[in-house]
């Protein structure tokens, strides 16, 4: 028999806010976080792009992490893990220490057999991998100009080699020392690994690499997992961390010509689905976290619900590692079969949170497929106007918005739409009204399509 399957916990962070309280407050009030990139990155390589949404770091201490662990994982691990303590907590499940000394813990009242996790990510370990290489490659070089410049020094009056010497030097920006973890911190299925260890989950322990559908995927899997009785609850989502020292993860996507051109107003860069569009903005990272329970165990303990997930599908484009199918064809299949599987007609679609990245083809694909199959009806926004594109970490976190919004009534505004490419219902503006049915959905290089469908929770 299968099981319906509940959100009762949520816990995010992201640019624009460090919990999920405090990011769909943003969210309603379309704030957006963007600012110039470093200005030493110009050294290595002038970039089309010049912006990018930072993401603060959450006071660790205001969690029960350890030092051992901020200096032992990756950092999208511990913003999984952050991210984490907030969605139990939302979800009103306790926790007990189990091993002082792991720091780790238990569930109280969930069987751990039966308790898994599954995460999304893009590329989770690329910032602890490129620091440790560049302390590998460049520590030594670092040390012999340093030794060269204070040779010089003692010749006689070469300030100009000197001053040369101490700009280059400056360049070498790396860790001040190798990390023995870092084959752990740089291995994609750290964060999902991480959290079965730390809550002591003995369940399902999954990892979906599948690019920017990454986090979509996770809570599909999860989705199907509850539904299908094999697990009674499974902490999901995704989580990404994109920086590094020379900005290099940066310069890929900006050389692939991928990132928003037109940045001389930082607030109006990012315009997904307007006809100005040129490009996506580049996040930081960021993490969203979802408890999902069977409708049995959530309402054993009484548990309130966000939402519930009545659907999940996943497509594949077979047509290029960089670039959408131009017809939308898998893009329409997995929508089709989102609604047969939900028991739904387009009308009965209220909301639909879109990939939208502000690329160009992209969205135009997005738009038309939209327009073709559901017309002007459904509300549609973007939350990556406001907070960017953190890869494997947006398809959870607009998996998040949505539920959100079907909780409280409301759709968050869709920013800088003046022209828009289709004649659409974008939400230019805060929404508020009933919401039933709602579909969130990702598009990924590689080709990879996932969407889910929520509805409200009676």
């Amino acid at each position: 028999m299968k099981q319906d399957v509940f959100i009762t916990g949520i816990g995010i962070i992201a640019s624009t806010g460090a919990t999920a309280a405090e990011f769909w407050k943003s969210c309603l009030q379309g704030k957006s976080e963007i600012a110039r990139v470093p200005a030493h990155w110009s050294a290595y390589r002038n970039a089309q792009s010049t912006l990018y949404a930072p993401l603060p770091l959450p006071d660790f201490s205001l969690y029960p992490v350890s030092r051992a662990e901020q200096s032992q994982l990756d950092k999208s691990a511990l913003l999984a893990m952050v991210a984490s303590f907030q969605a139990l907590n939302d979800a009103g499940l306790k926790y007990d220490q189990k091993d002082a000394k792991k720091n780790t813990f238990v569930l109280d009242g969930a069987d751990s057999a039966r308790s898994g996790v599954m995460i999304g990510t893009g590329i989770s370990g690329i910032s602890s991998l490129l620091d440790n290489n560049a302390n590998h490659l460049l520590s030594s070089h670092s040390q012999t100009l340093s030794a060269l410049g204070s040779e010089i020094k003692k010749r006689g009056n070469i300030a100009d080699i000197e001053s040369r010497l101490e700009t280059i030097s400056g360049l070498l920006k790396f860790p001040s020392r190798f990390n023995p973890f870092v084959v752990s911190m740089s291995m994609p299925n750290g964060a999902a690994s991480t959290l079965g260890i730390k809550f002591s989950l003995r369940g399902q322990n999954q990892t979906f690499c599948s690019a920017c559908a990454s986090g979509t995927s996770a809570v599909g899997h999860a989705f199907r997992a509850v539904a299908g009785g094999s697990a009674d609850l499974v902490l999901c989502g995704g989580t990404e961390y994109l920086m590094d020292e020379a900005g290099g993860v940066f310069r890929g996507f900006d050389a692939a010509g991928t990132l928003a051109l037109r940045c001389e107003n930082p607030a109006a860069a990012c315009r997904p689905f307007d006809a100005a569009r040129s490009g996506f903005l580049f996040s930081e990272g960021g993490a969203a976290i979802l408890v999902l329970e069977s409708g049995t165990h959530a309402r054993a303990r009484g548990a309130r619900a966000y939402a519930e997930v009545s659907a999940f599908s996943e497509t594949f484009d077979a047509h290029s590692i960089m670039m959408m199918e131009p017809g939308g064809i898998a893009i329409r299949a997995m929508t089709q079969n989102l609604l047969a599987e939900a028991g739904l007609t387009p009308p009965d679609v209220d909301y639909i949170n879109t990939h939208g990245t502000g690329t160009v083809q992209n969205d135009e694909i997005e738009a038309t497929v939209i327009s073709d199959i559901f017309g002007k009806g459904p509300l549609l926004n973007s939350t990556k106007s406001m907070i960017g594109h953190a890869l494997g970490a947006s398809g959870a976190i607009e998996a998040a918005v949505t539920a959100l919004s079907l909780y409280h009534g409301a759709v968050h505004p869709s920013l800088n739409i003046e022209n828009p490419v289709r004649d659409l219902n974008f939400a230019r503006t805060a929404q508020q009204g009933p919401l039933r049915n709602a579909i969130t959905h990702s598009f990924a290089f590689g080709g990879h399509n996932a969407g889910l469908v929520l509805k409200k929770a009676g």
